[in-house]
C-alpha cells in the first residue's frame, strides 16, 4: 500500500517542490555561482572564476563597513522601540475594555499597508515644504513656520532616524499581535495569586509577565532582527540610500553594487555576507536566550 501511495504523494508534493526550487533554491544556487565569478551583467552566460576574490573586494571596501554600521544601528534601535511599543500595545489590547475588537482592527491597519506605499507616505509626511509633520509642529507652536524646522530627510543622521520612525510605524502592529498571543496564553490565576501576595504592577511585569512571555519575545526578536538587518523597500521609497549615503544599509548597498555598478559578482558576495551576518546574530541571540532560560529553571 505504501508503494502504491508513493507516486500519489509525489504528485501532490510536486507543485510545492517546484515552487520552493524556483523561488528559493535556484536563486540561492545562482547567487552562489555569481559570488565566485566575475559577472558584470545578468545576461552574461560565462564568466571567469575568481573564488573568494569578490568577498575580499567587498570586505576591503570602506563603504561596506559604513553600511554595516548603519545597518546595525537601524536593527538595534528599530527592534528595541518595536519591542517596547509592541508590548505596551499588546497589554492594552489584552485589557478588558469596551471596543477592544475595534482597537485591534485599527492597530493592524499600518501593517496591512504595503511597505513601499508606507515609505512613500512617510516621505510626504516628512517633506520640509508641505509635509504634515511640520504642519503639526506649527500648530503645536513648536515652530513658527516651515523654514524653522530641520530638513528631516536632508541630513544623513536625521534621515536614518526618520526611516526608523517609518519602519516602527509599519512593524509595531505585527509585534504587538505576536506578543498578544503570548499574553492571552498566561493563566489568569497567576495574576490573581500575585494580587493576593500584594505584588505591584512593576513587580508583576518583571516576575510574571516577562518570564512567561520569553518564548514569544524570542520569536519576535529573531524575526525582527532578520527583517531589520535586510531592510530595503522602505529605504528605496523614502531616501534611495541618501543623503550622502546616510541611509545606505547593507542590503541597499548590495543592490547598488549589483544593479547600479553592474558588479553582480560582488553584489552576490554581499548578499551571502548578509546571510552569514544574520546567521551569526541569530545564533548569538539564541545561545544567550538558552542560557537565560536555563537560569530561570
Amino acid at each position: 500500500m505504501r508503494r502504491s501511495q508513493g507516486p500519489l504523494a509525489l504528485a501532490l508534493l510536486l507543485p510545492a517542490i517546484l515552487v520552493v526550487f524556483g523561488i528559493i533554491v535556484y536563486p540561492m544556487v545562482q547567487t552562489l555561482i555569481y559570488s565566485v565569478t566575475d559577472v558584470t551583467s545578468a545576461m552574461q552566460t560565462t564568466a571567469p572564476f575568481v573564488g573568494l576574490g569578490n568577498f575580499g573586494k567587498a570586505i576591503s571596501n570602506p563603504n561596506f563597513w559604513a553600511s554595516m554600521g548603519r545597518t546595525l544601528y537601524f536593527t538595534v534601535v528599530s527592534t528595541t522601540i518595536e519591542l517596547v511599543l509592541g508590548l505596551a500595545i499588546a497589554a492594552l489590547l489584552n485589557a478588558r475594555i469596551h471596543g477592544r475588537w475595534l482597537l485591534r482592527t485599527i492597530v493592524v491597519i499600518p501593517w496591512a499597508v504595503p511597505t513601499i506605499v508606507s515609505g512613500a507616505l512617510w516621505k510626504g509626511i516628512f517633506n520640509s515644504q508641505f509635509g504634515a509633520f511640520n504642519a503639526v509642529l506649527q500648530h503645536l507652536g513648536i515652530i513658527s513656520q516651515y523654514s524653522d524646522a530641520p530638513i528631516w530627510l536632508g541630513t544623513p543622521w536625521l534621515a536614518l532616524n526618520m526611516v526608523i520612525v517609518a519602519d516602527v510605524w509599519k512593524t509595531v502592529p505585527v509585534v504587538a499581535f505576536m506578543l498578544l498571543a503570548g499574553l492571552t496564553s498566561i493563566p489568569g490565576e497567576v495574576y490573581e495569586a500575585a494580587k493576593i501576595d500584594r505584588a505591584g504592577p512593576f513587580r508583576t511585569l518583571w516576575s510574571i509577565t516577562l518570564p512567561m512571555l520569553l518564548p514569544s519575545i524570542s520569536i519576535v526578536l529573531v524575526l525582527r532582527i532578520i527583517e531589520a538587518f535586510k531592510v530595503f523597500d522602505v529605504i528605496y521609497a523614502m531616501t534611495r540610500g541618501g543623503p550622502a549615503n546616510g541611509t545606505m544599509t547593507i542590503a541597499y548597498y548590495a543592490y547598488n553594487i549589483a544593479f547600479s555598478n553592474q558588479s553582480f559578482g560582488i553584489g552576490s558576495a554581499l548578499a551571502y555576507l548578509i546571510v552569514f551576518a544574520i546567521a551569526i546574530l541569530s545564533a548569538i541571540y539564541l545561545r544567550a536566550l538558552r542560557r537565560s532560560e536555563m537560569s530561570l529553571l
